[in-house]
């Protein structure tokens, strides 16, 4: 990395997504003397400082699995003083951060190592002397408002007559990662296919797919010196809903829907499916005919991915991406946290809701909802058993009466189809 170039870049999190989009990403575009990344497990960051500041991933396409060395970059632990103050001092001089951590309730933690707190520090740090360049902080975290969830945390450790320079100056990004990745434990797994670990001292391997087109807020900054993102490769769009739909309601509706099926079937990696007669032109039949129809239907004056045809080419690249055997997605992995999943406005049951609204029968993604409960609820034989489960999942959310009585007939429909496939060996799709 060169030296004569001055931007930094901040990372929040060292995992798959962090360490091959974010950090990978930062590197390849060349425009960064800096790359400091927070991670909350010492002996990570002990590892990867004891090969240089180096790490390798492992990045998957249609023909193979490449290896790549990332580095160096500085990893630093918030919980230690000399650490924390690094950091904060980095956030004080970055361009561009990126909190890449399980979930958004990872944003605000007791102890000053808290993500907002070291955000704020740094955002009051560059606020001194009066001004300010411009930073973009991508929330990426799979949840559609995180950007407001990360700007509502930090702003609240900010001294009120403060706030208004951190806005002028500062953009808290949505980001739509349709980037499939995975931290590999399975050391014959690792051994049998060759995979590098993440250090000589860290047995794990990281595994992700070479997709990086990945979406972001547009961003706007009032008039004044031009702001370029150093790393380049993100595509900004002004309004990110749809596309965070597309990718609830598709890509993730999708890929659990035949995860569930194949976890129902006892495979082990997703790509095993296609052992499953008729299972994979079910699921991209299901993707394209109801969450896609639903889609289009909602969003089809936004953008050309939400015409007909755009679909269709998106669902035949996911299902390709979804069952590349040089990936190796474990079913294990995709289905796991099944009643998160299974939530009203999630992959399955929110999918199910958006094409109900949009006039379409998802039969099939209620057949994906069945599978999704009989994981999480194998005694669930009947509709009644599968109603209370439901209705268990869904009570914070407090569904509408008629919505969920439709929506739970569909899913007890597809129950019965499932129980028939199990019990009997005869095909649902």
């Amino acid at each position: 990395m060169s030296t004569n170039v001055p931007l930094t870049f901040v990372g929040f999190g060292f995992g798959p997504i962090q360490a091959g989009l974010f950090a990978l990403e930062a590197f390849r575009s060349g425009n960064f003397r800096r790359v400091v990344i927070a991670e909350v497990m010492p002996d990570v960051v002990r590892s990867v400082r004891e090969e240089g500041g180096k790490f390798q991933l492992n990045v998957a396409n249609a023909a193979g699995i490449e290896p790549v060395e990332v580095g160096p970059v500085e990893m630093v632990d918030p919980a230690v003083a000399t650490d924390r103050e690094r950091l904060i001092s980095a956030v004080a001089e970055a361009s561009e951060i990126a909190t890449a951590v399980p979930s958004i309730q990872f944003y605000k933690s007791d102890g000053p190592g808290s993500i907002h707190r070291i955000l704020a520090r740094g955002l009051e740090r560059r606020l001194e002397g009066g001004g300010s360049k411009p930073l973009v902080l991508y929330a990426a975290e799979n949840h559609n408002h995180a950007a407001e969830a990360l700007e509502e945390a930090v702003l609240s450790e900010v001294p009120p007559d403060a706030h208004e320079r951190v806005r002028a100056s500062t953009r808290f990004l949505n980001t739509v990662i349709g980037k499939m990745s995975a931290v590999i434990t399975d050391l014959d797994r690792i051994r049998a296919t060759g995979l590098k670990t993440i250090t000589a001292g860290d047995p794990r391997a990281f595994l992700v797919e070479t997709f990086n087109r990945i979406l972001i807020s547009s961003i706007r900054f009032p008039p004044g010196p031009n702001f370029r993102r150093g790393i380049t490769v993100f595509k900004e769009k002004l309004d990110l809903l749809p596309f965070e739909e597309a990718k609830l309601y598709g890509h993730n509706a999708a890929h659990a829907l035949a995860a569930y099926i194949a976890k129902l079937e006892g495979l082990v990696r997703i790509e095993d499916i296609e052992k499953i007669p008729g299972a994979r032109e079910f699921v991209r039949r299901t993707f394209l005919e109801e969450s896609g129809e639903a889609l289009c239907r909602k969003w089809g004056h936004v953008d050309i991915l939400f015409s007909r045809k755009g679909f269709e080419n998106n669902v035949e690249d996911l299902i390709q991406r979804m069952l590349n055997p040089n990936l190796g997605d474990l079913v294990e992995r995709i289905t796991r946290d099944p009643e998160r999943k299974l939530g009203w406005d999630d992959r399955l049951v929110g999918t199910m809701r958006l094409c109900l609204a949009q006039n379409i029968t998802p039969r099939g993604f209620a057949m994906g909802a069945a599978a999704g409960l009989l994981c999480h609820c194998p005694l669930a034989r009947n509709a009644q058993d599968a109603s209370e489960a439901l209705k268990t999942i869904w009570r914070a959310s407090r569904p509408d009466p008629a919505e969920m009585c439709r929506v739970l007939e569909l899913v007890s429909e597809g129950l019965s189809r499932l129980r028939l496939w199990l019990d009997s060996g005869k095909s649902p799709f």
